[in-house]
């Protein structure tokens, strides 16, 4: 019994030193490509490199058109795919019964989920820029970063409202109220921190998306800004892979490339904070 009792604890201790090895690990990869990006990229940012469009073939100036352009994009995917998301969240934990078309319902997420985003590209393109008309615009990127991102949100609003005890839902019909009344004073207010975790990881993914924007909504260059939704916009990720790829002074871009990279990864990661600390102060508030 004794010595059973010691291997356990030899192997458990096994384990356990190499999660913390994974860990310790990812930590460190992690620290060494931020690290590595601000070192290459910090030269190039400037005050001018944040607030003026590109010039000389991309070699000089800055980025501002497609700092807004991922803003208009991000900000547009979101407003897209939330509401879809959380309806469709709703309906799976609230309203849908196990059945044949729930089945099919999950499987058809899970699938959206595993997809290429050079897919949704196409899909993007043959449908909203094509078939509807839209033409390379800031409606059909979002649009199309809209359905790219609606799994995530799907899955995580789902798990949010399943997460509220069941007894909060049994109290409210008791006292009389409708269950549409209970699902929107009672059990959303309670998921809603759960429900921003999947907008958090959503927003990051709309983002940092290259593929579905090349086909939809990003320019190669413009130093405009878009007047209405119907407009081609430049975006960092697009920008980001021009710069590395397309023409002939690739190197002596190398610092704007860095530097992009640096914009964008402080845009992704300030959205999330806010996101995150939003998330936080609403469940503090919680009383369960």
């Amino acid at each position: 019994m004794i010595t059973s009792l010691k291997t356990r604890y030899v192997k458990q201790k096994i384990f356990f030193s190499f999660v913390n090895l994974a860990s310790f690990a990812i930590f460190v990869t992690l620290i060494g490509i931020i690290s590595f990006i601000v070192a290459q990229g910090i030269q190039a940012i400037s005050w001018e490199f944040l607030t003026s469009p590109p010039r000389d073939s991309m070699t000089k100036g800055g980025i501002m058109p497609a700092i807004l352009g991922t803003f208009y994009l991000t900000v547009g995917a979101i407003v897209i795919a939330l509401p879809l998301g959380i309806a469709t969240a709703i309906y799976l934990a609230e309203y849908a019964r196990v059945g044949r078309f729930t089945r099919l319902v999950r499987v058809g997420i899970n699938c959206l989920a595993g997809v290429p985003s050079v897919v949704f590209g196409l899909f993007g393109l043959a449908f909203f820029v094509i078939f509807l008309k839209f033409g390379s615009s800031i409606l059909a990127g979002s649009l199309t970063l809209g359905i790219l991102i609606l799994p995530t949100i799907i899955g995580a609003s789902e798990e949010a409202l399943k997460a509220v005890p069941q007894t909060f839902r049994e109290a409210s019909l008791a006292l009389g109220v409708s269950k549409w009344s209970t699902i929107l004073r009672i059990v959303l207010p309670n998921a809603l921190p759960g429900i921003l975790t999947g907008s958090i990881l959503g927003l990051g993914r709309a983002a940092g998306e290259t593929a579905p924007i090349m086909f939809t909504a990003a320019t190669f260059y413009t130093a405009r800004l878009p007047a209405s939704i119907f407009d081609e916009v430049m975006a960092l990720p697009y920008h980001i892979y021009v710069l590395a790829t397309a023409g002939t002074q690739i190197e002596e871009t190398r610092p704007l490339q860095y530097g992009t990279v640096l914009v964008l990864m402080v845009l992704v990661l300030s959205m999330n904070l806010v996101a995150s600390a939003l998330r936080i102060s609403i469940r503090r508030r919680k009383r369960w």
